[in-house]
């Protein structure tokens, strides 16, 4: 355990069970300024008169904060869809004290110094959590990929095939290279969605079985291949978003092996849902790339217990719901995303602790492992010197998914009357608590308000 230098008088105590670098162990966390000051063994609690404690209840664990490095926020241009307020809330709510927003679906996309000063002035004071932004790779926009990595972009995200809006196309075979080689002359990370246009084909209205097929795993895994290549002759820091397909997880471990930095990260849906289980025209269920078989699925549970994959983030992807089309069940048609931001914490702990998954495994798969990826170096983990970025989080409790209780703009969600297990009673960013589960959302408002930072 760690120790204060110094009996320095904190502002908040924490005492309970803590997921800390030495694993789940009973601790005394002391909070100073919003930093983390002293994680220590809970049997030795020095007295400070005055100072507020917080005992966790017998049935709570103390986790980091998660990191969502995987966020669409839409806002500006598509506010209509998801917005700041909305979505961190909604990330509060779950556990979520930093996400990531992606430089699509806004209006403009964030692909250069400009449109990410609007996201940035868009963002400013409606913030429940902190958020900090990646840049896009798209064509054309090669001279200004230097300049948001002066401004602070955490990397640049591309597509290899449509992205689904037409202001942020993909980059082609030497436009991933080119990309590949300036991203590793600036010292920064390339995010591929790695589908290869060339195995998509077309989908039928509400027929899944045939939505599934025109989005194969040969779509992922060739993208992928050429991902790994164009890391091999680059040296690239590269990461697979929303690895869906089990076919990929041979060749992340063979790019490791050989040395290349390649990670890639899954999603509670790829992980929870299936598509052997999906209704005819539910396309509340539709993402892509697809879900899968559920034997797909427990290969992706192996993949991450075993390390191959990284990272679990949401790919929260919001829209209205008439976008979905769920009068006409058109899943050629309709809108591929899935809002899951408030409940992926509940999602990945129901359906992985039966796989053997324990509490520390959640905290490195969506909070030390996402902040890594991101560069976030004081988020992530409970210990001395990051933020006070916690989570009381109730493993053993349980509740049934009421789609009016979410705190995203739009209640779609393929998880309404799922039974989950694991609940989040609190959540503090930097030592201010932003959600309690003991008040309803109009009290949390009055009581705390935004407090969350541009990263």
């Amino acid at each position: 355990m760690t120790n204060p230098a110094a009996e320095e008088r904190p502002d908040l105590l924490l005492a309970g069970r803590a997921v800390t670098p030495d694993g789940l162990v009973p601790s005394l966390v002391a909070v100073t300024d919003g930093k983390v000051s002293g994680v220590r063994d809970l049997s030795d609690e020095p007295a400070f008169p005055g100072v507020p404690v917080y005992r966790l209840a017998a049935d709570e664990v103390l986790l980091p904060g998660l990191v969502d490095t995987h966020v669409h926020v839409n806002e500006p241009g598509r506010t209509h869809w998801e917005g700041f307020a909305t979505a961190t809330k909604a990330a509060a709510a779950g556990g979520v004290t930093t996400i990531v927003d992606m430089p699509l679906n806004s209006l403009p996309p964030t692909i250069d110094t400009a449109s990410l000063e609007m996201k940035r002035a868009a963002a400013a004071g409606q913030c429940w959590v902190d958020v900090a932004f990646w840049g896009g790779a798209v064509p054309g926009n090669e001279p200004d990929r230097g300049g948001l990595h002066r401004a602070g972009v955490r990397g640049f995200k591309c597509f290899l095939a449509d992205s689904g809006v037409p202001e942020f196309p993909p980059l082609d075979p030497a436009g991933l290279r080119q990309a590949a080689a300036q991203v590793a002359e600036l010292g920064s990370v390339l995010l591929v969605h790695a589908e290869d246009p060339e195995y998509l084909g077309e989908a039928c209205r509400a027929d899944y079985a045939a939505f599934l097929r025109s989005r194969p795993s040969r779509a992922e895994t060739s993208a992928i291949e050429a991902v790994i290549e164009a890391a091999r002759h680059t040296g690239v820091r590269a990461h697979i978003l929303h690895v869906s397909s089990a076919d990929a997880l041979e060749l992340l471990s063979a790019g490791r092996a050989e040395g290349l930095r390649v990670s890639g990260e899954t999603c509670p849906h790829y992980l929870a849902l299936a598509a052997e289980e999906v209704p005819a025209g539910a396309t509340e269920f539709k993402c892509c790339p697809p879900i899968r078989e559920r034997a797909n699925a427990d290969l992706l549970w192996h993949g991450l217990l075993a390390g191959v994959i990284d990272c679990v983030v949401s790919d929260h992807s919001p829209c209205p719901p008439e976008l979905k089309l769920p009068d006409a069940g058109d899943f050629a048609k309709a809108w591929g995303g899935i809002a899951s931001l408030q409940l992926s914490l509940a999602v990945v702990w129901t359906y992985g602790r039966e796989r053997g998954c324990r509490v520390p495994d959640l905290a490195r798969w969506m909070a030390a492992s996402p902040a890594e990826l991101a560069g976030l170096t004081d988020k992530g983990r409970i210990a001395v010197g990051c933020d006070a970025d916690l989570v009381a989080f109730a493993p053993d409790a349980n509740f049934v998914v009421e789609p009016g209780a979410l705190e995203h703009r739009h209640k779609l969600t393929p998880y309404s009357g799922r039974r989950l297990t694991g609940v989040v009673r609190r959540t503090w960013l930097r030592g201010r608590e932003i959600f309690s589960a003991d008040h309803s959302s109009a009290a949390r408002v009055a009581a705390a308000g935004p407090a969350g930072q541009l990263l």
